[in-house]
């Protein structure tokens, strides 16, 4: 279901007349480019408009304008995934991804990623099974730049492609590995299902990330041999929305892109569903405490008549609390979590369905496994009606007009459209297939794919406890039978040039200067003194509201961490009238969501609805809020379940270092607990305990409203007068606290024994947060260290010593402290060497500060971001939400401007020196204890060993 919420992204603009989304005259288009079609806002239709075009070399073109915000999104889309690749060179995909932000033949080494946050833009590439993509949004004036980029690399890539950046590329990509999967709980599950579900020479039978066997036994000629295959015009999209004129996009696209030679011919891989011919059991062994199974059926493949039939079943077995899986299984206590999705790609689609036990000693997966199996022989019998069916269609629907609120993902949604169907309108369409999807589709989907169909069961289960697997493995993934390597040579290379009438090496200036405008905010109090802040915004006949109450963690006495958290949790289990599954089922059919969440100060109510539905949703927000159910039964299971939330977060070495960093900067404070409370918090909590937790600060004094979408003032207070009445007395005032003095600088480690890599920080007390003080001017001090992907920590452990997937710092804080932090994720083999490049680093620009071309950077990165940072209904509602917390003028962000504008070097570099000299840190390890003991006492420094608090 939630990809049919993705797919179902926009409906046409009401009031914008069709003269904006038109194509220019043919007699205007560029030689070489041809119109293919348009598709123009029609009222009642579920369309995204826009233009399809293509050049000559078989490049495929998509524009569609908004301009609705000053900004651009540029989809490149290559029909190309790990899919297409040879045995033997899986992974090359991915990698290749990695390739192309490393420079091209106009472009230089790093500059890729600079440029493009110079612009003050975001950028990123995703590659799956079936395509790989790039992408970047940037304010609108930048247009031209970002085709220059694009087409560079291209066109121009091949001659930049070194063995040198090959082998940094490649130890990232294995760091990558490292951290996403070998190092992650749980991580290898998909790569054990694929090798049981699909055959040796099934494309699907690896993972997009590769084996690091494959990634060892290549160079560099191979990756650039992939590239010639498949990076050519002709296998891709470029799609571009936002605030463009179409006929100068086309001819810049023309100019940079046309000359570009086609590729080889691609022709789509034929469809390849699989079926088994036995039940296959397998069981992975993992550092894990909570067993899980997981089951996987082989069904269709991507736009087969039944995809949506499986969809909406997924949905109706494991998709929420209303869902057959929630119902039978986690509400009654039986498994810790459950669900199923039915995971759909060009070639093949699978049906997932799992459960997780809890880490007690009654957790085998055998009794699971049958639990689940009679939830769908439950189902078997009993189909669903018609009526449950119908809300999961609402919400479907509902999910198309809230989709619309951001360009990038109308963009993508074009872009995948005509990659995979040829044809980028498919949305009315595919919303077309869900409405058509009856109880009997679905039940006949269940009989053709799942019923009585063999299928693979994968147990995870603790190192050592394999008792506790659903049975004992009848398949074990067979020995690779790779072919034999053969390396490439440079003369077996067919590289393409283009010849072009300009020169390609001067990189194009933006084009006329955009103005960002802040949202415009009204004011509001409600009778009883609740503050409102407003921003009326008319794109989508949507309302968000985010409703804070002073209910957060800092209000929660020591010892009974997690209160906040659990009560939140509470209020979403029903009312003194109303279940939790019959509120879900009213929201449903409302296409409405309400949900509670704890933070640091407040608990949220989140709050999102069409506009005509306002009314009644808000009606259930008054019911949720004022008559919580409280039940004994809701809380026994919602204790449990943050018990053994807890067991899984705390075996995430994100996790681990987290803990330790809170324990270690504010030690006796009550800064050093965990959000979430620890076990034994949690364990001791009681009904009583959120009661009186909800009386004492689920108060209207201190509560703040925060609205944006289609809703001016007035009527909002109006619609808000159920707040107006709440009355309540304020909440305990807060006690001060006093922070311990660390005067002695230590390395603590914490022991994750074997592990394949070291979580690292250098973490100290900061600032509590400013919007223009010293916090603030400090973020900007350290944007070139370690702020930005450019950044000279990033650029050492990354893209010079292929040490770390990923390495930064940053700064933050709240009303009270903050922290700054500065962390890598590293092989565990270079544990010590990446603690000397931090501290190396921190200490040259401690000393020397930063540079005047990084000033400029600095200045222009941050100074442009203004165009994208209010696209969308969120990105407003967290400014208006800031505005209100820390009591914040309107005007703010202009002086954070002028404050990047006229700041100079010199008061960075002094702050440069206050707050990144890495002596006045304190040194976190998370890694095997007895790897890394002697490494570290070689620093010179304690090395105290801890266990975070859990």
């Amino acid at each position: 279901m939630k990809k049919l919420l993705g797919l179902s992204i926009v409906l046409a603009l009401a009031g914008c007349s069709n003269s904006e989304f038109e194509a220019p005259k043919s007699s205007d288009l560029p030689q070489g480019v041809t119109l293919v079609e348009q598709v123009l806002p029609k009222e009642g239709t579920t369309v995204i408009p826009y233009q399809k075009y293509t050049l000559e070399n078989g490049l495929t073109v998509i524009l569609s304008p908004d301009h609705s915000d000053p900004l651009v999104h540029v989809d490149v889309t290559y029909h190309v995934g790990s899919a297409r690749e040879d045995i033997g060179k899986s992974g090359f995909a991915h990698f290749f991804e990695h390739m192309m932000f490393q420079g091209s033949e106009n472009v230089g080494d790093q500059q890729h990623f600079k440029i493009i946050t110079e612009a003050g833009g975001t950028l990123n590439g995703t590659t799956n099974r079936d395509r790989t993509n790039y992408f970047e949004t940037v304010p609108a004036n930048q247009l031209e730049k970002m085709l220059w980029l694009e087409s560079d690399r291209m066109g121009f890539l091949i001659d930049a492609v070194s063995q040198k950046k090959f082998e940094i590329q490649r130890s990232t990509v294995k760091n990558e590995r490292g951290q996403n999967y070998d190092n992650r709980p749980y991580g290898l599950i998909y790569e054990r299902m694929g090798e049981a579900l699909f055959p040796q020479d099934h494309p699907y039978s690896w993972q997009t990330i590769g084996y690091v066997e494959d990634l060892d036994r290549v160079d560099v000629n191979d990756l650039k041999a992939f590239f010639l295959r498949w990076y050519g015009p002709n296998n891709a999209v470029i799609t571009i929305g936002g605030d463009l004129d179409s006929k100068q996009t086309l001819e810049w696209v023309n100019k940079y892109f046309g000359s570009i030679p086609r590729g080889p011919e691609v022709e789509n891989a034929p469809k390849q569903p699989v079926t088994l011919t036995e039940n296959r059991f397998i069981t992975l062994e993992d550092r894990i405490q909570q067993p899980m199974v997981m089951i996987g059926w082989p069904t269709t493949y991507r736009g087969e008549k039944t995809e949506a039939s499986l969809d909406m079943l997924a949905t109706l077995l494991g998709d929420g609390k209303t869902s057959l899986l929630y119902q039978d299984l986690v509400k009654t206590g039986k498994v810790v979590d459950a669900g199923a999705f039915h995971d759909c790609a060009e070639l093949s689609c699978t049906m997932y369905v799992y459960a997780m036990t809890d880490s007690s000693d009654k957790n085998d997966l055998a009794t699971a496994y049958k639990e689940v199996m009679d939830v769908l022989d439950k189902f078997e019998k009993e189909g669903v009606s018609q009526e449950d069916l119908a809300e999961v269609q609402g919400s479907a629907e509902a999910g198309a007009i809230f989709g619309l609120q951001s360009v990038s993902g109308k963009v993508s949604q074009l872009a995948s459209n005509e990659t995979f169907y040829g044809n980028p309108d498919q949305l009315e369409k595919q919303l077309a297939e869900l409405k058509a999807v009856t109880p009997e589709k679905v039940s006949q989907a269940f009989d053709m794919y799942i019923a009585n169909k063999y299928k693979v069961t994968l147990s995870v289960v603790p190192k050592g406890k394999t008792q506790l697997q659903v049975k004992a493995p009848n398949f074990i993934t067979p020995k690779r039978d790779l072919p034999e390597y053969k390396k490439i040579d440079d003369s077996s290379l067919d590289v393409r040039k283009a010849v072009d009438d300009f020169d390609r090496s001067v990189m194009p200036l933006p084009s006329k200067g955009v103005t960002a405008k802040t949202p415009d905010i009204f004011r509001a109090q409600l009778a009883n003194g609740i503050e409102v802040l407003g921003s009326e915004a008319i794109e989508t006949p949507t309302v968000q509201l985010q409703i804070s109450i002073p209910a957060g963690n800092r209000y929660v006495p020591r010892g009974q961490e997690g209160l906040a958290s659990l009560t939140a949790a509470m209020m979403e289990e029903g009312t003194t009238t109303s279940s939790s599954e019959a509120l879900q089922k009213r929201l449903d059919k409302l296409g409405s969501g309400i949900s509670f969440n704890s933070g640091n100060y407040t608990t949220g109510i989140s709050v999102s609805s069409l506009t005509k539905n306002l009314d009644e949703t808000l009606s259930i927000v008054n019911e949720m809020l004022f008559s919580p159910a409280f039940k004994q039964a809701d809380f026994e299971r919602l204790q449990k379940q943050a018990v053994e939330g807890l067991v899984y977060s705390h075996q995430k070495p994100s996790w681990l270092a987290s803990q330790a960093t809170r324990e270690v900067l504010f030690k006796g404070t009550i800064f050093d607990r965990s959000p979430d409370g620890t076990i034994a918090s949690v364990k001791n909590l009681t009904l009583d305990d959120v009661k009186r937790f909800y009386k004492e600060n689920y108060t209207p004094v201190g509560t703040q409203v925060v609205s944006v979408g289609d809703i001016n003032k007035s009527d909002l207070i109006s619609k808000l007068s159920f707040l107006s009445l709440w009355k309540g007395e304020a909440p305990q005032l807060l006690a001060p606290q006093k922070l311990p003095t660390l005067t002695q600088q230590k390395v603590y480690l914490i022991d994750k024994p074997n592990a394949p890599q070291s979580v690292i920080r250098f973490v100290r007390q900061g600032m509590p947060f400013d919007a223009t003080g010293e916090l603030f001017k400090t973020q900007l001090a350290n944007f070139n260290l370690g702020g930005n992907f450019n950044s000279r920590i990033n650029q050492n452990l990354r893209e010079d010593k292929g040490y770390t997937y990923g390495a930064g710092g940053y700064l933050t804080g709240n009303k009270e402290v903050g922290m700054s932090i500065f962390y890598a994720q590293v092989r565990a083999d270079v544990t010590l060497e990446s603690i000397k490049e931090f501290t190396a680093e921190m200490q040259k620009f401690a000393n020397d500060g930063m540079t005047m071309d990084e000033l400029n950077f600095m200045r222009l990165a941050v100074g442009q971001q203004d165009a994208l940072k209010y696209e969308t209904p969120s990105q407003k509602a967290n400014l208006l939400g800031k505005i209100l917390t820390y009591s914040l003028d309107a005007d703010f962000i202009d002086e954070q401007n002028e404050l990047i504008a006229t700041l100079g070097r010199d008061e960075f570099n002094d702050l440069a020196t206050k707050w990144f000299d890495p002596t006045k840190y304190q040194i976190i390890v998370v890694g095997d204890k007895k790897a890394l003991t002697p490494k570290l006492k070689t620093l010179g420094l304690p090395v105290e060993l801890i266990a975070p608090k859990e």
